[in-house]
């Protein structure tokens, strides 16, 4: 069993599906996170290397200060590889001149033809929230909308159904989660 961040993950399980035990990690993000980290869809819990699992501890941390994912494109069907006794340096130095003309090229395009330039792309997993945080962040909502007055904050301060549920018959369970100050 691998124990991360206060939550165990069984080693029978997938990897993917282990994930969504944090709370606020579904199906999607997990699926993300397992190509983010490099981890097969079939993989289970108890085949992590230690590299990986720590990784996976490492990020779900913070998300935010997590380097970003590796970017290794494919090659062309006529590309040719350089010599065995090439250093790695040069055949980097190599690729990141090659990026820096791709984009030189395509910011002249969009200016010849009047667009903006293009904007990095953002990683979505780099704002997740999970686990204390997020309870933490809700809680503080309801309490905003309690604040405030609103509609919402007199149904959760009356212990009622938030969402326009039937209170008729079967409110039960809107009763015994709303008493509680969640979290």
């Amino acid at each position: 069993m691998v124990h991360i961040l206060g939550v165990n993950l069984r080693d029978t399980h997938v990897t993917r599906f282990a994930l969504t035990q944090f709370y606020g990690i579904g199906n999607y993000t997990a699926h993300r996170l397992c190509a983010r980290l490099q981890i097969h869809d079939k993989c289970k819990v108890k085949d992590l290397t230690p590299f990986q699992v720590t990784a996976l501890a490492s990020f779900l941390s913070s998300p935010s200060t997590a380097p970003l994912a590796p970017r290794q494109p494919l090659a062309d069907p006529n590309y040719l590889p350089p010599p065995a006794n090439t250093s790695l340096q040069e055949i980097q130095a190599q690729f990141n001149s090659a990026r820096a003309q791709r984009a030189e090229k395509q910011a002249k395009k969009a200016k010849a033809l009047g667009l903006p330039a293009k904007k990095p792309a953002v990683d979505p997993l780099n704002s997740i929230k999970i686990e204390s945080e997020l309870r933490r962040e809700i809680r503080e909502n309801i309490a905003h909308q309690r604040m405030i007055g609103s509609y919402v904050g007199k149904r959760h301060a009356m212990h009622l159904p938030v969402r326009g549920q039937n209170t008729q018959s079967n409110a039960r369970t809107a009763r015994k989660l709303n008493r509680l100050d969640r979290y």
